[in-house]
């Protein structure tokens, strides 16, 4: 896992390292407190994955580490082994893999990309762990463990090729510990069409640490549940996964929208009393005591937590991918376009197209949900069969909701498919239809609306809102970061007035009244409206305002990017926007 940095007044990221937590203490620590009950029904049709088998892998890292200057850094000759030896098993299996080489890392290096070739390939699961250690020691907690565990259960999965309900995907990711630069460059990579086909990212950083917790990211979300299903199996009483947050390749799936959670055994932080009560091990002491040093070999595993670990990823494998199983007939589901504009009183069309992904041809019906108040959604015909399409009408009565709304078209057959439509609904050109455009301008909703850098939006205690509990806190780190807050407004044409407004306050802690060392920028469009920095800090929020009236009948996108240099935090926090139009 990445070192964090230090930060002021500000919680990381909300974004865990969705790393796999584990029973704290080390390989003889006393048992959790409570009994262990057995494991729920679905737990046990998840095969059994083999901890010899993972330490195996594990030895055969340390032993990579060790003939190649004693790590396995990204961009070093003990990397590049890593990555051939993993790799070779993959194949070996049956699988299809790629190295996608990062050019853009630091240490130049292949990230190791491994898809069985089973399940629609419109639905991915995608379970990953970085593959590189730090220069000072071989890395085997940190993070051969993540690796190893996924390596093995990528060749149980090979081993056992069950009927597969969705696809599964694995990813050895390089330069982790330089900035989470292959996973950066690997998401930046896929098209918008191909980040909509994962349907969760699941990271493993660290899952064996030998005076570890239970941790788990994210862990009231749905993409949690199985994780967490299987600990509670246990009675394990698992917690948020906060000293990750951030610092780990899950971040930069979650900042491209993907839905993510995963397990972490912990680093550096320290054991609590509470924690070392209920899963044993040592409070007052790290998690991991040769976190980034040269002790962190294969001594430095807690067996007990690697194993339910691992077990634990086996467990969402199945649950999420496995199931039931693919039906012997099989279909997909597109739009295209992807999105579209209606005005009111108006309609316009896109293509449905089916294609069948498995076995024969099958009838499937075509169905549609999401759309707003007095907008009305049609296929012609209203069932085809798979490899056909139709044409989806979407019309838009006089007083239809305007605003901007995503549409799921779903295909009905031996299985239900969905694609996404992006409707945006304008006031036409029969007057004025005023009112306030913004949703959720106040964030009390989380970030329905809302695209946000992951942890902008938050009710933390660090810096108070204006209203209610939640706000956008951008930046705020101490260090080089960057956050943006956007939101998309279709603006109606013939008011008199387009008013956006904001309440803003910014708190920092540089000195200078000179330098605007850290910076907001308020844009509409590709438009600059305002330019905010550390030498506009003041206490209490002030409200800032702006005329759009230039804009009137286009959609826009509003965003809000705040950057922060490498010393001193400047927080800029953002609630209660309007967009008043009359």
């Amino acid at each position: 896992m990445r070192r964090s940095t230090p930060t002021t007044s500000l919680a990381l990221a909300l974004v865990a390292t969705l790393t796999t937590a584990s029973l704290a203490g080390t390989a003889s620590a006393a048992p959790a407190s409570a009994p262990a009950p057995a494991p729920a029904a679905a737990a046990l049709a998840a095969p059994d994955v083999s901890l010899t088998n993972v330490q195996a892998h594990l030895t055969q890292l340390n032993s990579i580490a060790s003939s190649n200057g004693g790590n396995r850094r990204a961009g070093s000759a003990g990397y590049a082994a890593s990555v051939s030896y993993v790799k070779g098993k993959l194949q070996a299996a049956g699988y299809t893999v790629t190295e996608q080489n990062c050019t853009s890392c630091t240490y130049p290096g292949s990230n190791l990309i491994a898809e069985w070739p089973q399940g629609p390939t419109d639905q991915v699961v995608m379970f990953g762990s970085h593959l590189d250690s730090v220069s000072a020691g071989p890395g085997i907690n940190d993070n051969g463990s993540g690796s190893a565990s996924l390596l093995e259960n990528a060749l149980v999965l090979a081993a056992q090729n069950p009927t597969m309900t969705k696809r599964v995907r694995f990813a050895w990711w390089n330069g982790e510990e330089q900035g989470l630069q292959g996973s950066k460059h690997y998401v930046n990579q896929l098209s918008t069409t191909q980040r909509g086909y994962i349907k969760g990212y699941y990271n493993f950083d660290m899952v064996g640490s030998p005076n570890g917790g239970y941790f788990i990211n994210r862990i009231t979300s749905a993409t949690a549940a199985p994780l967490k299903a299987y600990w509670d199996s246990f009675g394990i009483q698992p917690e948020e996964n906060t000293e990750g947050q951030g610092r780990s390749d899950d971040y930069s799936f979650a900042n491209a929208g993907i839905q993510t959670s995963g397990y972490a055994a912990g680093a550096s932080y320290t054991k609590t009393a509470a924690q070392a009560a209920k899963w044993g091990g040592t409070s007052g002491a790290a998690y991991d005591g040769c976190y980034h040093r040269s002790c962190d070999t294969t001594s430095n595993i807690n067996t007990t937590v690697l194993n339910r670990s691992a077990d634990g990823v086996a467990y969402a494998i199945w649950a999420l991918a496995v199931g039931g199983g693919t039906p012997a007939n099989d279909f997909s589901v597109a739009v295209s376009p992807t999105s579209g504009s209606v005005a009111r009183g108006g309609s316009t069309t896109a293509t449905v197209s089916t294609a069948t992904t498995s076995g024969s041809a099958q009838t499937v019906a075509l169905s549609a949900s999401g759309a707003p108040s007095g907008v009305t959604v049609g296929f012609s015909p209203s069932s085809v069969t798979s490899g056909g399409s139709a044409t989806m009408t979407v019309s838009a009565s006089s007083t239809a909701t305007t605003g901007t709304f995503t549409i799921t078209v779903t295909g009905t057959g031996s299985a239900t498919r969905t694609a996404s439509y992006t409707l945006t609904v304008t006031g036409g050109s029969g007057g004025c239809t005023g009112g306030q455009l913004i949703g959720n301008g106040s964030f009390e909703s989380g970030s329905t609306s809302w695209t946000a850098s992951s942890g902008v939006i938050t009710n933390d205690s660090g810096q108070a809102a204006r209203t209610g509990t939640y706000k956008a806190w951008m930046d705020g780190y101490g260090s080089s970061h960057t956050d943006t807050l956007s939101q998309s407004v279709t603006l109606p044409v013939g008011c008199t007035s387009y008013t956006l407004a904001f309440w803003l306050h910014i708190d920092s802690a540089e000195t200078t009244t000179s330098t605007a060392y850290d910076k907001l920028t308020v844009q509409v469009g590709s438009t600059t409206l305002a330019t905010y920095s550390n030498l506009n800090k003041a206490t209490g929020y002030t409200q800032r305002s702006f005329n759009l009236a230039g804009y009137a009948g286009q959609t826009v996108t509003l965003k809000w990017t705040g950057v922060e240099d490498a010393s001193l935090q400047t927080s800029f926090v953002v609630d209660d926007v309007t967009l008043q139009v009359g």
